[in-house]
């Protein structure tokens, strides 16, 4: 037998994230003759097939596996929707399975507290249209999920007729985020609807370019107007408020003893206005066979009350659902624009440069490459480098650090992010939707729409909880007046109340609520939360596990003596020394180079780099084989460190990193770097200690005498060192293996297959860093280990609050229950019951909102001597490397005066 590995991406280009389209990846390539097993590992993103050589060969798996992706990406779309208008969860499970029923729909899920309706169809079978017309026949609106929708024009040429109008058509409509598709012949303008989260007019250019026509992109994409008339704005408000006063005036003439005609005409009225929302999704529910709807319910028992004559109870009991939905649907858009609030920070105009003039654009029409001025004060209004000016630039809104970072030519900046005194020239490295705001909020909104574990319990849940007391109220009416001779319109009242108890609304909003609004404050606060799942689990695990450079450690080692050996001189020895490292990508190569370039010496040209993993590396230099790594590699290579061993682990067991210069005959040189620890490392080891966390676990590739040293220092309660990458993955299985659910915190890259064993991934210093914004299950956008213990909190505080929602909506409903048999229960009161749960499981899961985090002081920095002006240091909390030129820098450092 012999293996394939391919790349996911390669197969399934934007669709590689889809659990169910990887999954029919491998069913199909297993369809291929001779292909005995296929592996598919999404979070490597890499497809295995295993399969007979004498069989088939690897380029026709390769083939195979092309076409078979290829024939997915072509007919099976992936749409996220914003649905308007679903008041209850029942409004949800509606949408959920009329649209799971219709023909070429693969997957179907809504999600109330977001508002969101994922689905996954196949595009020969049905359309996102029909699925809209689907919704909308309920009664619902529907939006697109990723922002508002963009229109574009594109010039075509080498049109000829109406057929290639309808293949330019087919092809452009076929594209994931393509709404619609129209070439006019006569002028050969291609106008397009898309949407820019998925979408691109480049990628349209590109796909009219395949089927055999050239296209250009004409002008920019403008927005198509949104905004809702006051009255569509306002109706429910309206209505409620009019059926409202017409149940006071009806109550005030009944009580004065008017006319009955009047007064029952007013409670009518009162029941109209506040059931026109009610009575339609009722008749929808009716119609749909969706009978455990609550508003079918309400209107069953708003009729009910008036066939026995209970005007005034029939009123009260529209009136108050319809308010108490008007008061929750305003609680759950609160809930949902949450993390919408982020993306008003990003201006919607920037000043840039064109032809030597300062011009004021919109950000839409600015374009990657193009120089953008922002002045003192102003907010930075897309991702770019600094190519100009210096400030400094607070963060906040991206990484939740509240210290302002200072920025000089080289150094990147956020949209969103606010500018100092300074004035900054931003050459622009993103298009809009690409910064690193825009996605922010697109995963976190994505997160909001998946169902956490206590989520898909409690729908569980509710599915057999509704049908067992709607059949209750049956009994009830048809019981006791028929076989015990009780009296029909006592117990049907009590039916009619158990009715409006029967709905599980609170129960089924009680964890969602919750769920986005940690999500919606984690985010806020820096943090980056990729679903409900890592929510709950991070609040649960045992051990966190940390890498040690870059994430205990400041990961800018600097460089502290070079001991030249055998007749060189330090100079030598760095010269050699930076050669090498110049190729590499670690934290010491970049100190190795710093210092060479303070220093300012100059390397020699080198040939036949080779990277050592874990131990080094090595190149050709002057006709010679120079090594450079750790202590390990030159005793496996034969050389003998008896000049050196003492040093060494004396300063390993300082702490310190010893690096060796040298070729399979002698040593070179001993270059001897510290990395310190990170200023807030050990309040935040301490700060998990008191949450509950057992045990602290530091993995690393460094010595053990440098580790224990760090580990000592901090608190650690446990290290592992020198280990390569996979023994990182294999002690965090261990690790599990012993204590359970496990979180594993690295940088995100370098770390990532530990980061994907591990219960729960979290990355730090993601702002900016794509693969860890799309790897990690939780992503730190500063390097601010504070924040861990806050998202453990925040996990913590958040199971408990749907622990407490469960708990309250299940006790209120048993209780009612009860009640509501004994006769003790009138309609109105029932429906406060049912509504005021509802409402109150919101506002405890709003609280969650207030879980962003407090603006923390500076934290003092160790006793330890700060640079002097003019010298290069690090900082923590992501600021770059620099060279103060006051007395005092905005990072923190108080700087002696130089000299």
């Amino acid at each position: 037998m012999a293996t394939k590995s391919l790349l996911l991406p390669v197969l399934l280009p934007g669709g590689e994230e889809c659990e169910r389209c990887a999954d029919r990846l491998k069913t199909r390539i297993l369809e291929t003759p001779g292909v005995r097993a296929v592996e598919v590992d999404r979070a490597a993103g890499q497809v295995v097939v295993t399969y007979d050589a004498s069989v088939v060969g690897p380029d026709e798996i390769e083939r195979a596996a092309v076409a078979a992706g290829a024939a997915i990406v072509a007919h099976i779309h992936h749409e996220t929707l914003v649905l308007r208008g679903m008041d209850c969860p029942d409004c949800a499970v509606k949408v959920e399975r009329v649209v799971s029923g219709l023909p070429g729909v693969l997957e179907a899920a809504v999600s109330f507290a977001a508002s969101r309706l994922v689905v996954g169809y196949d595009s020969r079978q049905t359309s996102q249209a029909a699925i809209v017309r689907a919704v909308r026949s309920l009664g619902y609106q529907v939006e697109e999920a990723q922002g508002p929708i963009q229109s574009g024009s594109l010039q075509l040429s080498g049109l000829d007729c109406a057929d290639c109008v309808r293949k330019v058509e087919r092809a452009v409509a076929a594209l994931p985020g393509a709404r619609s598709a129209t070439v006019a012949l006569a002028t050969g303008r291609l106008e397009v609807r898309y949407d820019p989260a998925v979408l691109s007019l480049d990628r349209v250019a590109r796909t009219v370019r395949e089927v055999g026509y050239e296209a250009r992109v004409e002008g920019s994409p403008v927005h198509e107007p949104q905004a809702p008339a006051f009255w569509e704005k306002n109706s429910r408000l309206l209505l409620t408020a009019g059926s409202g006063v017409a149940l006071g005036l009806g109550l005030l003439a009944r009580a004065f003893g008017a006319a009955a005609a009047l007064w029952q005409g007013l409670l009518i009225a009162a029941i109209l206005l506040g059931g026109v929302y009610v009575v339609r999704s009722a008749y929808v529910a009716l119609r749909t066979r969706l009978t455990t709807d609550i508003n079918f319910l309400i209107t069953i028992a708003t009729i009910g009350a008036l066939a026995i004559g209970e005007w005034a109870e029939a009123a009260s009991v529209m009136f108050l659902f319809s308010l108490a939905e008007l008061l929750e649907s305003y609680s759950m858009d609160r809930t949902r624009n949450a993390i919408r609030e982020l993306m008003r920070l990003a201006p919607q105009q920037a000043t840039v440069i064109r032809d030597g003039r300062e011009l004021t654009l919109p950000i839409r029409e600015i374009r990657p490459g193009e120089v953008m001025v922002v002045k003192p004060g102003e907010r930075v209004a897309m991702d770019g480098t600094v190519v100009g000016g210096a400030s400094t630039v607070n963060e906040a809104p991206i990484t939740g650090e509240s210290l302002p970072v200072e920025k000089g030519t080289g150094d990147d900046v956020f949209g969103g992010s606010i500018n100092g005194r300074g004035s900054l020239e931003v050459l622009v490295n993103k298009e809009y939707e690409d910064t690193t705001l825009a996605r922010i909020i697109h995963l976190v909104e994505e997160a909001q729409a998946q169902k956490a574990r206590a989520e898909q319990f409690v729908d569980r849940f509710a599915r057999y909880y509704t049908p067992a007391v709607i059949g209750l109220a049956v009994a009830i009416a048809v019981v006791p007046p028929v076989f015990l001779g009780a009296a029909f319109a006592d117990w049907f009242y009590r039916a009619l109340a158990l009715l409006i108890i029967s709905c599980p609304c609170a129960l089924v909003i009680s964890t969602p609520v919750s769920i986005v609004s940690a999500i919606s404050a984690a985010a806020r606060s820096g943090v980056l939360v990729k679903g409900g799942v890592y929510l709950e689990e991070i609040g649960q695990v045992r051990v966190i596990a940390f890498d040690k450079t870059g994430t205990l450690t400041r990961g800018t080692p600097e460089i502290l003596e070079i001991v030249p050996l055998n007749r060189h001189n330090p100079e030598q020895v760095l010269s050699l020394a930076a050669a090498i490292e110049a190729r590499s990508e670690h934290a010491l190569a970049e100190a190795i180079l710093r210092k060479a370039y303070f220093d300012g010496v100059r390397w020699k040209q080198l040939s036949d780099f080779e990277s050592i993993p874990g131990q080094g590396a090595r190149a050709r230099v002057e006709g010679q084989d120079v090594y450079v790594g750790r202590p390990r590699l030159f005793e496996e290579l034969g050389v003998s460190l008896a000049p050196v061993r003492d040093r060494i682990e004396a300063e390993q067991q300082r702490g310190h990193t010893a690096l060796l210069v040298g070729s399979r005959e002698r040593l070179i040189g001993l270059i001897l770097a510290a990395d310190r620890p990170r200023t807030l490392a050990p309040a935040a080891l301490r700060a998990l200690k008191e949450l509950g966390v057992e045990r602290t676990v530091m993995l690393t590739g460094d010595n053990a005498g440098t580790a224990a040293a760090v580990a000592r220092e901090l608190g650690v309660d446990e290290f592992r060192a020198e280990l390569l990458p996979q023994q990182k993955v294999d002690a965090v299985h261990e690790l599990m293996g012993r204590y359970g659910r496990v979180a594993m915190v690295g940088d995100g890259v370098n770390d990532a297959p530990a980061l994907a064993a591990a219960s729960v991934g979290v990355a730090m210093g993601a702002a900016g860093t794509d693969v860890a914004l799309e790897t990690a299950d939780v992503a730190l956008m500063a390097d601010d280990l504070s924040r861990i213990p806050f998202v453990v909190g925040l996990s913590r505080r958040t199971l408990r609050v749907i622990r407490q929602n469960i708990f309250f909506s299940i006790a209120v409903k048993a209780a009612f229950v009860g009640l509501a048999f004994a006769g003790s229960v009138t309609l109105w009161l029932a429906v406060l019951a049912d509504m005021g749960t509802s409402l109150l499981v919101t506002a405890n899961g709003l609280r969650l909102l207030r879980g962003a985090r407090r603006q923390r002081p500076a934290v003092p920095h160790a006793p330890t001597p700060e640079p002097a002006v003019g010298v290069q240091h690090a900082h923590d909390g992501g600021a770059p490397a620099h060279g103060g030129h006051a007395t005092a820098c905005p990072c923190g450092h108080d700087h002696p005066a130089a000299g």
